[in-house]
């Protein structure tokens, strides 16, 4: 053992930080004084140094002649244990492998988990900003890194599945042509996969248990995971493309009382919630990280930081973001962890993204997050995958949850407070699945189909899973259509998966966290009708920017109540109250203003045709943007009255009179 350097040595930032001569070491131990760092060579042999600066519980030294790329790591000794252990940096940027080990975690089996490694931050950016998206013109892609290209059969071997796959040409092309702006990444933090998956020879493909929360998941590297993600991070936002991460702070890799010591719980106890000598378990997966505790909260506080001003980062999604508002069993929207967002010079000028919810005590908080904060709104989901299944009695909340869900989010508060809006997430069905199963399959799994949702308000329309049935095919691509105008047009945030953009079925799994395989890999090999949908849906897309985000701008703050809403039967005359109890047919007509632009909703959720009579006064025709029974956009126009088949949806576009008179070498009338 070594005694290091300690004349230069400072406690402050945490982690391994490097200078012209050396590096300092920083490790916050108050739970296990007799620390030790340790430095590997290629080979896995290490010298150990004393770490003989101490400051608040925080350990430190400076070895000189450090450079990046060294890999190292601490050694403790936990009181049954007589030998060294080894564990990981909490603040580590990086680590030399893939994550895995075979359970139980023994001391001398810690040895041969990856190592820590010495990053060196630098990094050409080549002049490149952030995009800067406006939330109202925020359309999410959720998106697995792995799973997006491990199968594009135009992608080289050598890129499928990786950082730098998601940037290849091909995927470049694919994201103009959908019109994808913003990718929210699965997590891509560091991920041990848990002791019962490694038994079974599985792993967590999602990524949602994190080792590290700083360093990059070498899963998807070819060789140096910080310099690829950064490579890849920098050309999307060179192509105008947003990066947003799924982040899991609420627990972490080390579960439950019996569960493994990474780090923290070889650090210190106060790190995790605890009642009655346990571990809380307000999280599903063994422990949750107290962030009421500060060194918790630095932690995460240090980590978002370090993504956004190391990785240009333009927002984050929360898992289970109750948690991090919680003291105790009690969550509070002035909890420590949001007030110090909220101040925060660099994180309040991003995107947040919160899973409002966890399944602690009051564990559903859907709009109780502070201001700032935009949430995934299930209420639509449910709702939305109800009605158009055809079950009674939602249509009145269906209006609600299309208005942006105003009775949670304020439209005063718009667009900071707007809801974001999804049918499918990556736990639960894709789209495909949503109209092509009743039940869940998750055989595959190994559980006995017993995880995964269960309420999927689903329904398969005459077959369980794939069919050659032309009738049910049909049927099942019209609702697909109906959810995707739903969630498009919509006041709010759309998230859509970029796996329902190609069709792709997982085979009925709704929790397909631990299928690293084709089950969850996209396939790029699209039947015709598969593509034409592809080709729909960025047009949708397309649509919808141009066309319904100046409602969202217009209906939001100091503007919502200057504008024109109307909710109409089918002979064009307004709903009543008990209309609301009765129907399951009805238009939303929407004006910007007095004179402004016009939309109108044409909602037929009955199995019989529905002939609607159009709003009047109108010199003009309406243009048809898209109707759910084909895959047209902008096909047609109309004047007094529309046939709306069966179980379809069509969305209407009117131009102002002003732009009309203009388009016509008119003088738009101004009112006084």
């Amino acid at each position: 053992m070594h005694k290091a350097n300690d004349v230069q040595s400072q406690p402050y930032p945490l982690g391994a930080t490097l200078d012209t001569s050396g590096c300092n070491f920083s490790i916050y131990a108050p739970g296990n004084p007799l620390i030790q760092l340790a430095l590997f060579d290629e080979k896995g042999h290490y010298e150990s140094y004393t770490l003989d600066g101490e400051y608040a519980g925080i350990r430190f030294t400076y070895i000189p002649g450090v450079r990046a790329g060294q890999k190292y790591g601490y050694l403790i000794r936990q009181p049954d244990q007589k030998r060294w252990q080894y564990i990981s940096d909490p603040y580590a940027k990086s680590i030399d492998g893939q994550l895995i080990y075979t359970p139980p975690l023994t001391a001398k089996a810690s040895f041969q988990l990856p190592k820590c490694v010495v990053t060196d931050d630098q990094f050409d950016w080549q002049g490149t900003c952030r995009p800067g998206i406006p939330r109202e013109e925020t359309v999410l892609f959720e998106t697995h890194v792995k799973g997006l290209t491990q199968l594009h059969p135009e992608i080289p071997g050598k890129l499928q599945g990786k950082y730098l796959g998601l940037i290849h040409p091909k995927m470049m092309e694919f994201y103009q042509e959908q019109h994808i702006k913003t990718l929210q990444l699965l997590p891509i933090a560091a991920c041990m996969h848990e002791p019962h998956l490694l038994d079974m020879e599985r792993v967590n493909y999602w990524g949602y248990n994190p080792y590290l929360f700083m360093a990059p998941d070498p899963r998807y590297a070819i060789e140096d995971p910080v310099t690829e993600l950064k490579t890849t991070i920098r050309a999307l936002h060179q192509a105008g493309i947003e990066v947003i991460l799924d982040v899991v702070y609420n627990h972490t890799a080390e579960g439950g009382n019996d569960g493994p010591v990474f780090n923290l719980r070889g650090l210190d106890p106060k790190y995790y919630i605890t009642h009655e000598g346990h571990y809380a378990n307000f999280t599903g997966c063994g422990n949750t990280v107290d962030l009421s505790y500060q060194p918790s909260l630095n932690l995460v506080m240090d980590t978002l930081r370090y993504w956004v001003n190391e990785y240009q980062i333009d927002g984050f999604r929360f898992d289970l973001a109750a948690t991090l508002g919680r003291s105790g069993e009690h969550f509070s929207p002035d909890a420590a962890f949001f007030k110090a967002v909220a101040q925060d010079p660099v994180l309040k000028q991003i995107k947040l993204i919160a899973e409002p919810w966890d399944i602690g005590p009051n564990g559903y908080q859907v709009g109780n997050f502070p201001f700032g904060w935009n949430e995934t709104n299930d209420k639509l989901r449910d709702i939305s995958r109800s009605f158009w299944r055809g079950d009674q009695g939602y249509l009145k909340e269906f209006a609600t949850r299309v208005m942006g869900s105003r009775d949670l989010y304020s439209a005063a508060n718009w667009p900071f407070k707007l809801t974001v809006n999804y049918i499918t997430y990556h736990d639960g069905f894709t789209l495909q699945d949503l109209v092509s199963y009743k039940h869940k399959h998750n055989e595959a799994n190994g559980e006995q189909n017993r995880d995964g949702h269960g309420d999927n308000r689903s329904e398969n329309y005459g077959a369980e899973g794939l069919t050659k049935d032309t009738l049910i095919n049909r049927i099942r691509m019209q609702q697909k259509r109906n959810f995707m105008v739903t969630v498009l047009f919509s006041f709010g945030i759309p998230h859509l998966l970029t796996a329902d953009l190609l069709s792709h079925s997982q085979k009925g799994n709704n929790n397909a966290y631990c299928q690293d395989n084709e089950i969850s890999w996209l396939n790029w090999q699209l039947g015709a009708t598969e593509k034409r949908f592809q080709d729909w849906m960025g047009k949708l897309v397309t649509a919808r920017q141009r066309y319904m985000v100046p409602f969202i701008q217009a209906f939001s703050g100091d503007s919502r109540n200057s504008n024109r809403v109307f909710w109409r039967k089918v002979d064009g005359s307004l709903m009543t109250q008990d209309d609301w109890n009765q129907l399951n047919t009805v238009s939303l007509h929407l004006g910007i203003g007095d004179t402004g632009d016009e939309i109108l909703y044409l909602i037929n959720r009955t199995k019989a045709p529905a002939r609607f009579s159009l709003p009047e006064g109108h010199a003009q025709e309406w243009q048809v943007l898209c109707d759910t029974t084909s895959f047209d956009i902008m096909s047609t126009t109309v004047s007094d009255e529309r046939l709306q088949p069966a179980t379809s949806f069509a969305i209407l576009y009117c131009p102002s009179q002003a732009a009309v008179g203009i388009a016509h070498g008119k003088s738009p009338q101004r009112r006084l």
